[in-house]
């Protein structure tokens, strides 16, 4: 009676790299606001230590005001960088809106209300503009945005002189509405004894939808694909030029909010404001772990990178420091969290 051969061994299936585990630590070092959020950390221990008014109740509101004011136009700009563009025209962009709004209302005698979606509208429409010479035209959007922003600039001004007579527009605060559209764009909320202004709520929600747009959505797949390599994200079907128009749109949509803000906070709009202020936005965006680009970055990270200029900002007035060293810090801290986010990002890929 023979005996029976052993069964020939069979070598271990692979296991599907599909169905790896990640480790925690290699999820919080992939995570793009990692930087910004220690940088955050640290910014707001330094002041802690340095202002002794820094910590109080009401210097914190006053920080978070100042944040979202930053931040509203902050996390949009943040998705159109993640999708490879630039918007050099947001900051005046706000301004445009808070004129249209303003002068509509005053000359036509309109309720406040018809002034807001006028302008709204019409801010919309710039975004359109923007997008769609982007991608009918052969020019980087450093060049059509820059277009935008130097005709934007002399508008503001020329129309603000041929209808009011001088630089600011005429107060509207008698008109029928202004109340109510101060209590959605201006407004102050009482929470234990300290006044929080309502564009920290703006800011909060716009950072909460643009997280679920990039995470959760298949346009923030397609921001993410265009972002990364436009050639190769049109060769799989991503609709490029519907991306980019939409993500200007958005750059739009802040601008507006905040305009409304500008307006029914003080009444009156000075023509030549928000010059200068859209670089703050992308600084705000790079600080949070956007690369210049595109392809990677976060609405979160954006959201951290206008705190931390709202805590600098204030921090300084509260450490009574001279507040010309300001641009300095801020220069110096865009350097160092971009350091900081190009180190977590090869440690990230290390660990891969």
């Amino acid at each position: 009676m023979s005996a029976t051969a052993p069964a020939p061994h069979k070598p271990a299936k692979a296991a599907d790299e599909r169905l790896l585990t990640t480790s925690p630590l290699k999820k919080l070092l992939g995570r793009p606001e990692l930087g910004s959020v220690v940088g955050a950390v640290a910014v707001f221990l330094f002041f802690a230590i340095i202002a002794d008014s820094f910590l109080q109740a009401n210097s914190i509101a006053t920080v978070l005001y100042a944040a979202s004011t930053i931040g509203i136009m902050a996390v949009p700009v943040a998705l159109l960088m993640i999708g490879g563009e630039f918007d050099l025209s947001a900051g005046v962009m706000v301004t445009t809106s808070a004129l249209m709004s303003s002068m509509f209302s005053y000359q036509m005698t309109a309720n406040v209300w018809v002034g807001v979606g006028v302008s709204l509208l019409a801010t919309l429409a710039i975004g359109v503009f923007n997008g769609v010479m982007l991608i009918r035209t052969d020019p980087p959007s450093f060049i059509i945005t820059l277009g935008t922003f130097l005709m934007l600039t002399g508008m503001n001004l020329g129309f603000t002189k041929l209808i009011s007579g001088t630089v600011s527009t005429k107060s509207i605060s008698d008109m029928e509405g202004f109340s109510s559209a101060k209590d959605v764009f201006a407004s102050t909320i009482t929470v234990g004894g300290v006044d929080f202004k309502i564009t920290i709520v703006w800011w909060l929600a716009m950072v909460a939808v643009a997280t679920w747009i990039l995470l959760r959505t298949r346009a923030g797949n397609w921001i993410f694909a265009v972002g990364g390599g436009e050639q190769a994200a049109r060769a799989v079907g991503v609709p490029v030029g519907r991306t980019k128009i939409g993500l200007y749109m958005g750059v739009a949509f802040g601008a507006w909010v905040s305009g409304q803000h500008l307006l029914f906070n003080y009444d009156v709009v000075q023509s030549g404001e928000g010059v200068g202020n859209e670089l703050i936005y992308i600084i705000a965006a790079v600080i949070g772990g956007c690369l210049i680009t595109g392809g990677y970055g976060s609405a979160v990270g954006a959201a951290v990178g206008a705190l931390i200029f709202g805590m600098t900002s204030k921090g300084i007035v509260y450490a009574e420091w001279n507040p010309d060293w300001f641009k300095f810090f801020l220069g110096a801290m865009l350097l160092l969290a971009t350091l900081l986010n190009a180190w977590v990002r090869k440690r990230a890929e290390a660990t891969k």
